[in-house]
């Protein structure tokens, strides 16, 4: 595998992948899930994957522009026979040209930048200072670093992305009832029904307590909605315990503490509604999803999973 530019960054990628998922196996190996290991597998698989497309782009980007520097270079040599007037006025010409692919360059530097800023992101929830010791999903650390990220990314492109926040209906009766063990499988039931559901692009983390949120890159509310009905049904159909969920699309006006606080209300709404639903805050109100553009939206998204099932 040849990565040419950022060698560093992709062996960087490559070395914090293939550590923690050793870590894990010898940490976890006598209750390792296999499923679970074929996804981080394949989520691993896939940041590597977006870090050799960057590096290859951008070698060949630096490529390119190598080439044009060097002809601007020849050609101010030539330049230095002529006539001082028609000199000038050729460099001045030959400046032009250089120029557009400097900018161009220039833009797709800051636009690496920016994936390799999102594809670290995701390396994050690959280390044990990020990982919930309990569930192995990121933790409350690695959430708030993936937010950030995310929001520095929107604020430069306006890329759209959207949290959910998830709670566990009546978990403190589940522990009051059969003990902190089985909360705790609880727990780990639903941590898992959620990594199955949610896409390799999507962070799933553990937020404290009974707790969880999802972050969804490039995804507006209409999206999320899909996937978190997934999720609720999900959850519900594989444990014994039903969830709750609010939602919000970050605003250009948002910081990372508004974007969450929005979604927590929600929540609460959901919560206060009769549980096992979800809210959406629109950045004005807080509405229940139940608008026909949801209904249909997974219906569409059904029969889409039975395509591919049949």
């Amino acid at each position: 595998m040849e990565f040419g530019f950022l060698p560093n960054t992709v062996a960087l990628a490559v070395v914090a992948v293939l550590g923690y998922l050793f870590g894990r196996s010898a940490l976890r190996a006598p209750t390792a899930d296999p499923n679970q290991m074929r996804r981080e597998l394949k989520r691993a698989r896939l940041v590597v994957n977006e870090l050799e497309r960057i590096a290859q782009e951008v070698r060949r980007s630096i490529a390119s522009h190598h080439s044009s520097v060097l002809h601007f270079k020849d050609r101010l040599s030539e330049l230095g026979a002529t006539p001082e007037q028609a000199a000038t006025r050729d460099i001045c010409r030959e400046a032009e040209h250089l120029l557009r692919p400097t900018v161009r360059l220039a833009t797709q530097m800051a636009s690496a930048y920016d994936e390799l800023r999102q594809q670290s992101t995701l390396l994050m929830s690959f280390t044990e200072v990020r990982t919930d010791p309990l569930t192995g999903l990121s933790n409350r650390r690695a959430l708030n670093e993936s937010i950030s990220t995310f929001m520095a990314i929107q604020k430069r492109y306006r890329t759209p992305f959207t949290i959910g926040i998830v709670d566990i209906d009546h978990f403190k009766a589940v522990n009051d009832e059969f003990g902190h063990p089985h909360g705790d499988a609880v727990l780990k039931d639903v941590a898992d029904s959620l990594e199955r559901c949610v896409r390799e692009t999507d962070i799933v983390a553990r937020f404290g307590g009974e707790e969880f949120v999802v972050v969804m890159p490039e995804t507006d509310l209409e999206g999320a909605a899909v996937l978190d009905r997934r999720i609720r049904r999900s959850v519900e159909a594989e444990t014994d315990v039903t969830i709750s969920c609010g939602m919000s699309q970050v605003l250009h006006s948002d910081d990372e503490h508004t974007l969450v606080a929005r979604a927590d209300k929600a929540l609460y709404a959901a919560k206060a509604d009769g549980r096992n639903c979800i809210f959406q805050h629109t950045g004005e109100d807080v509405q229940r999803l139940a608008s026909t553009q949801l209904v249909a939206a997974c219906e569409a998204e059904d029969e889409n999973a039975e395509l591919v099932s049949a």
